[in-house]
């Protein structure tokens, strides 16, 4: 079962800048997925590098787990309509991008219950993002080509799925890449 929520927003389009994808912009949302050299570690004798904790999964409740899944994303058409968001009250979720390309990401404050007005990220190739539990997101936003995206979410019992949407929406055009 999805929660839905529908409330009266202003009555203009809102257009929304695009903001690079950096890790102090995006604490308040979650994690930056991308190598940290201060995180690096040389594993396997010395013929692999890790870079260590970069996001922490979260999964809460009886019976729920931590799984990976592959997202295969549509590109979006520009300019593009925010209409929604989303959160999961039970489980953060993460987004890598398996496909070298750039992606968009949007996420809003939570204001009483509700997202406030959606912050927009370019996520450059090789970064990802970990929503952290009740961060309210927008879906997936693939650019100029099908990409995949390997998935961290929980899975289990339990509506880990409310959406809310905008009576007006925002626009956000097309990024420079």
């Amino acid at each position: 079962m999805i929660a839905s929520v529908r409330l009266k927003a202003n009555d203009v389009t809102d257009h929304l800048e695009i903001q690079p994808l950096t890790k102090a912009a995006f604490a308040p949302f979650g994690d930056v997925i991308e190598p940290d050299p201060s995180t690096m570690r040389l594993i396997n004798n010395g013929t692999t590098e890790r870079f260590h904790a970069l996001a922490a999964p979260e999964a809460a409740g009886e019976g729920a787990r931590v799984i990976l899944s592959i997202f295969r994303g549509q590109p979006r058409s520009f300019p593009y309509a925010i209409t929604m968001m989303e959160r999961h009250p039970f489980g953060s979720q993460s987004f890598s991008p398996l496909s070298d390309r750039p992606f968009l990401v949007a996420v809003s404050e939570d204001i009483d219950g509700k997202p406030g007005r959606p912050k927009v990220f370019l996520a450059r190739v090789g970064q990802g993002v970990n929503y952290r539990i009740n961060v309210w997101h927008h879906p997936l936003m693939a650019l100029d080509a099908v990409s995949d995206f390997l998935v961290a979410d929980r899975d289990g019992p339990g509506n880990n799925l409310e959406e809310f949407f905008f009576d007006a929406p925002f626009l956000v055009a097309e990024p420079s890449l």
